[in-house]
């Protein structure tokens, strides 16, 4: 997934748009940070042609004064600069996680089938604070680009030829250290995708974790972890030589300058054209500017990044889900709800059982997604509403992680005692720890019991239309039995649709039918 670079950087902008007077305080803030260190070879310089070189103890104490106020307000600046700038990543880190997640919950079903795991996990524990370390430096970056513009403005007040070495060879210095930047960002994207690969991978391994113990899968599995983590790790070392390449370049590039700087000053303070404090101001200028140059670097190298991160996000963002949402929604009618398609007609308010073969899932899938429902169009309906009024519930969905109540009570009209009794799952809350914990997965339970916390869940929703694909697969009959007499009882007067060849379900129903295979 690719997205265009203006979609991305229109995302960062939209991110630090929602935190306007924390991005004023650390512009300003990191601009009265910046800039003392700019004055300060100035002051040093008046303080050695006023004070020592004239013997002058007042003027020497009077811009010693100056220092420490300089001093003061550096202080005050740096604690509010950096205040700023961690409140920022934290605001800049959470609302891009707080995207992310937004999307995922909007895909809903569909994001497994357009995104991988490793892709996911990846935003939500790496491309994020990427993007909080771009927010983190943007103070600093406005202060130094502030310091320079002053910085160099003295040397053009002290001196126009100095001054204009300095403001002609910073920003070529920086031009120099541009190049790096192409290649950096394009081995960060390679180690990026394959950091995703094998997120991925360990998903995989994770979730399959017992079936690949059952089939001697292990060693397979794990010798292609360990040659995509050796991809990771070549992609990281490639990363990191063109850093270092950086990291040398933002020292030597502007050393450059500095001791050109020098140089030149130096021959003008023994020509008389400058004096010894002055000289000093035009050193210490050309090595303060120095600063500014690593910062910027560093702004850009982080910009790279959270550029990169910003396009997964909004490519994430940019995956429809299927069907898309209605540009009109059509509200649906109040009441019990029937459903016809092309192969289909389900009464409301009736239990009807679908013997549909191999193509279960796919029926299911359909009734509840684009067949018609009580008159209107269930793709003309907006999908919270949809997925409020009809909801379908496969034998293969996840349990979530946490207190078993918590993931099992989706309603209030069906309480949780009564959805557990109806899918006859009393046994499984027993076998459960003391606690009442699911695992990741509910990897500890089998899969009959599984299906049954799987459908006192769908049951506590107790949805207008409920589309049961093969809920009771993986129990036993007299279990099943039971829980297709109690569905029956409990759904009496909505709209109940079963996938399922058991003829236990077949026996309860208002309705059976049977497709021919397509």
């Amino acid at each position: 997934m690719l997205v265009t670079r203006n979609g991305a950087v229109r995302f960062l902008v939209d991110l630090l748009a929602r935190r306007p007077g924390l991005v004023s305080l650390a512009a300003v803030s990191g601009a009265l940070w910046m800039l003392p260190t700019a004055v300060l070879p100035l002051i040093v310089g008046r303080a050695v042609d006023e004070g020592i070189r004239a013997g002058d103890t007042g003027a020497l104490l009077r811009w010693a004064l100056v220092v420490l106020l300089l001093g003061l307000v550096q202080m005050l600046a740096a604690t509010a600069v950096n205040w700023a700038s961690h409140t920022l990543w934290i605001h800049g880190t959470a609302d891009a996680q707080r995207f992310v997640l937004e999307q995922v919950i909007r895909l809903g079903g569909a994001l497994p089938r357009e995104v991988k795991a490793g892709e996911v996990v990846t935003m939500g524990a790496s491309d994020v604070f990427k993007i909080g370390e771009l927010f983190e430096n943007l103070g600093r970056a406005v202060g130094s680009l502030l310091a320079f513009a002053g910085g160099s403005a003295l040397v053009l007040w002290i001196s126009p030829p100095l001054g204009l070495v300095v403001l002609i060879g910073v920003p070529l210095a920086v031009l120099g250290i541009g190049p790096l930047l192409g290649p950096l960002q394009r081995r960060e994207q390679v180690q990026r995708d394959e950091l995703g690969e094998l997120g991925a991978q360990a998903a995989d391994i994770v979730s399959g974790l017992r079936i690949l113990r059952g089939i001697g899968g292990e060693r397979r599995f794990f010798a292609r972890f360990a040659e995509t983590g050796q991809r990771v790790r070549r992609a990281g070392v490639a990363t990191g030589r063109v850093d270092a390449w950086l990291g040398g370049a933002e020292v030597l590039l502007p050393g450059l300058v500095t001791v050109l700087v020098t140089w030149l000053g130096a021959r003008m303070a023994l020509a008389g054209s400058i004096t010894v404090g002055e000289l000093v101001t035009f050193y210490g200028v050309s090595a303060f500017l120095v600063i500014p140059v690593r910062t910027a670097t560093e702004t850009a190298y982080a910009f790279a990044a959270a550029r990169i991160a910003a396009g997964r996000a909004t490519a994430l963002a940019r995956v429809e889900v299927d069907p898309a949402p209605p540009a009109r929604p059509v509200p649906l009618p109040e009441g019990p709800l029937g459903l016809v398609d092309e192969e289909v007609e389900v009464p409301a308010g009736q239990l009807v059982v679908i013997d549909a073969g191999d193509r279960g899932e796919a029926v299911a899938e359909r009734l509840a997604g684009s067949a018609v429902a009580g008159g209107v169009r269930l793709a003309d309906v907006d999908p919270d509403e949809r997925h409020r009024r009809v909801l379908l519930a496969h034998n293969q969905d996840l349990l979530f992680a946490g207190d078993v109540r918590d993931g099992i009570a989706l309603g209030e009209r069906v309480g949780f005692d009564t959805a557990i009794r109806a899918a006859d799952a009393s046994d499984v809350l027993a076998a459960l720890p003391p606690d009442g914990l699911l695992d990741e997965r509910a990897r500890l339970l089998s899969g009959g019991q599984r299906q049954r916390l799987l459908l006192a869940r769908a049951l506590s929703a107790d949805a207008d239309v409920l589309v049961l694909d093969d809920p009771t697969s993986a129990v036993d009959a007299h279990t099943e039995s039971r829980i297709a007499e109690r569905v029956r009882a409990l759904r009496a007067g909505r709209t109940t649709v079963v996938l399922s060849q058991s003829p236990l379900w077949s026996a309860v129903a208002d309705r059976h039918l049977v497709l021919a295979d397509q």
